[in-house]
């Protein structure tokens, strides 16, 4: 049992997970070993199974169509959640059995078919998703880059550009900032490639995606709204 009155979900949701956390592709990722120690270390009865399939006894569902699916039960002070994630390749999409095709835009694409090495890595990232819905790194699913303790997102998404953009004002370097940024509207020509580039790295969270998207485009609150809603 806890120490403190504090329940599971306010204990696991105020620890900063940001030096364990992996970028890798782009994409960001907490590590699967650490988050399960973390949890361990303050409640060590809790305890997870990965879900199978009553018919194949293996640990994903399968349909032809649409692919795999990988889910995981924790348990903490008598409370189990279910999560629940697709296998997927770098570009979101849904890997099957076999590889496919698919179009976009930019031409056609292939999805390879899954092995049992992305079955793996499916399960330990459903793991890591199933011990947020307990508090532990919630915050990064939720776009924040500190918990709940310390500040949220929102402040921080819009403040701090706008801050640095007055500051470069009062120097000299603003007018070059400002020749170089490219004016994003819903629907312009450059709409469709900043939409791929949020779905393919939506792990990122809101606040680093908008970061990175700072540096190129200036956009109105009415653009990062529909921005956010991808995510």
């Amino acid at each position: 049992m806890s120490k403190t009155n504090k329940s599971v979900f306010e204990t696991l949701s105020a620890i900063n997970v940001n030096d364990k956390v992996e970028q890798k592709n782009g994409l960001t990722y907490l590590s699967w070993a650490w988050a399960w120690a973390e949890v361990k270390k303050n409640y060590p009865s809790a305890t997870y199974k990965v879900v199978k399939d009553e018919a194949s006894n293996m640990p994903f569902v399968w349909d032809s169509h649409m692919g795999y699916m990988c889910s995981t039960e924790v348990t903490i002070e008598g409370e189990t959640l279910e999560m629940w994630l697709p296998v997927m390749d770098g570009a979101n999409k849904a890997m099957k059995l076999e590889a496919y095709e698919y179009t976009t835009r930019y031409g056609k694409k292939t999805c390879q078919g899954a092995t049992m090495f992305d079955i793996n890595k499916t399960i330990m990232r459903c793991l890591v998703k199933n011990l947020a819905m307990f508090g532990l790194g919630h915050y990064i699913y939720a776009g924040d880059d500190l918990p709940q303790d310390d500040k949220s997102v929102a402040e921080k998404l819009a403040t701090p550009k706008k801050d640095t953009t007055k500051k470069a004002t009062t120097k000299k370097a603003t007018p070059k900032k400002e020749v170089t940024t490219i004016k994003l509207d819903i629907g312009d020509d450059n709409w469709d490639k900043v939409m791929r580039y949020v779905v393919a790295n939506k792990e990122l969270g809101l606040k680093k995606i908008g970061e990175n998207l700072l540096t190129k485009y200036s956009m109105t609150a009415k653009v990062k709204k529909e921005i956010a809603k991808a995510l």
